[in-house]
């Protein structure tokens, strides 16, 4: 049996060669100082999530950047001054009935303006009752304490459970809030 000893120069070699192709990978929506839009478009892997397949590729934009969120279909979506799609993703809106708050906690349906943008370590001063501290990562607030906001995956469903806010998975809360959004940007509602 014949024993392979790697030289710790080739080992080196390759860990380099596979730090820069995940570096590479991983800075596909960074800023590009050539990009007046402050992002870069997103990758084929993202038109392929079924959530994007359900969204228009365009829109009308009257000119500015638009976020969209569409309870009925569970999606949401980045589209640029141009009204094309950026990127988007799963969402879950506010649910019919909320037991702890013994009301209705549906969003609210309309067009807003983001007024409010926390980091990652955002929480909410509510939930959970009576003194809140659920975590709100990447939270982007557009009406009344309602918030676009990451949320763990094991949060989402196909189903709108939310108090009111907009969950989305936190990569893409990640990118909304440091890629795309700022104060003003518009948030439209869809009805449910």
């Amino acid at each position: 049996m014949q024993t392979y000893h790697y030289k710790p120069r080739l080992m080196y070699i390759l860990f380099c060669l596979c730090s820069l192709l995940f570096t590479s990978c991983a800075t596909t929506y960074q800023r590009s100082a050539a990009d007046d839009e402050g992002f870069v478009p997103y990758s084929d892997a993202f038109k392929e999530d079924k959530y994007i397949a359900r969204l228009p590729t365009s829109i009308d934009s009257g000119g500015e950047k638009i976020i969209i969120v569409d309870p009925k279909i569970f999606a949401w979506g980045a589209y640029d001054k141009n009204g094309q799609l950026v990127r988007g993703g799963m969402a879950t809106a506010g649910a019919d009935y909320c037991p702890d708050d013994q009301a209705a906690c549906r969003t609210t349906i309309g067009t807003f303006r983001i007024y409010s943008m926390g980091g990652e370590e955002c929480a909410s001063r509510i939930y959970p009752r009576p003194n809140g501290g659920a975590l709100m990562p990447y939270c982007m607030f557009f009406h009344n304490g309602e918030s676009l906001h990451g949320s763990p995956d094991s949060f989402l469903a196909e189903a709108n459970i939310s108090h009111g806010c907009i969950h989305i998975r936190i990569p893409d809360a990640e990118w909304l809030r440091n890629q795309f959004a700022s104060i003003g940007t518009k948030v439209v509602i869809m009805p449910y």
